[in-house]
């Protein structure tokens, strides 16, 4: 069995060894989710992003799970009850059981999510770094873990425009919750820090990318959050 473009042979004990770590995901996250039906379509949803599907849409997704309507799955992304931290928070703690090394760095980047609409939270004409132009988008602020043994994402903040977090009716028509208001990118950044560190991370030093240039480097952020730089690092 080879691996489609790589040229390299896959055996059959690979293939099982990643069903069988997929299935220890989702039984670790199965308790994070209120119901079966739940936990079930969740391993689907995800199944659907990791697939070849060209579009990740409720429609596509849903055809690729064997369902005959999308309706479940907007169901499950809309008004399942789940703890999305809590679920971050066991999938960092799956990485650093397997990746966590003190030589890691901890690598903030922003992302643009390109959009059609006006409804999904955050939205607005603004510059993509992904598109590599002003379209419309949402960006969110990512912190991934750089190991010697892979590079993984762990945290990640949803950047909420000024003109969402004033705007009540759009807030509340697209389900914002009251805590979360306007934040600059560099803010979201080191609250991804803090977080990392509170959870005992394993890292030797942070590294911001283009998001925070003009603004707070990341060696300050770090620094004020209590995180060890590199030797050399600069502020």
């Amino acid at each position: 069995m080879e691996q489609h473009g790589s040229g390299q042979e896959l055996t059959q004990a690979e293939v099982a060894s990643w069903t069988a770590g997929w299935d220890e995901i989702q039984e670790r996250l199965g308790p994070r989710f209120a119901r079966s039906e739940q936990r079930q379509r969740v391993r689907h949803y995800v199944d659907g992003l990791l697939s070849p599907v060209e579009r990740k849409n409720g429609w596509q997704l849903a055809e690729h799970a064997g369902e005959a309507r999308p309706y479940g799955m907007q169901r499950l992304l809309a008004g399942a009850k789940g703890d999305a931290d809590a679920v971050r928070d066991e999938l960092r703690a799956y990485v650093l059981e397997h990746l966590g090394d003190p030589r890691a760095v901890l690598v903030i980047d922003e992302t643009g999510f390109v959009k059609q609409g006006t409804k999904s939270v955050g939205v607005k004409r603004q510059y993509s770094g992904t598109a590599g132009r002003i379209g419309n988008c949402q960006i969110g602020v990512l912190l991934t873990y750089a190991a010697p043994e892979g590079h993984v994402l762990i945290d990640r903040e949803l950047s909420l425009p000024r003109e969402w977090a004033d705007d009540a009716e759009r807030r509340q028509e697209a389900g914002v919750p009251e805590a979360v208001t306007f934040a600059t990118k560099p803010e979201l950044a080191r609250r991804m820090l803090e977080r990392a560190i509170a959870a005992g991370v394993p890292a030797a030093s942070r590294d911001g990318r283009q998001h925070l240039r003009g603004r707070p480097t990341a060696a300050r952020l770090a620094r004020t959050a209590g995180a060890p730089l590199c030797p050399g690092g600069q502020a």
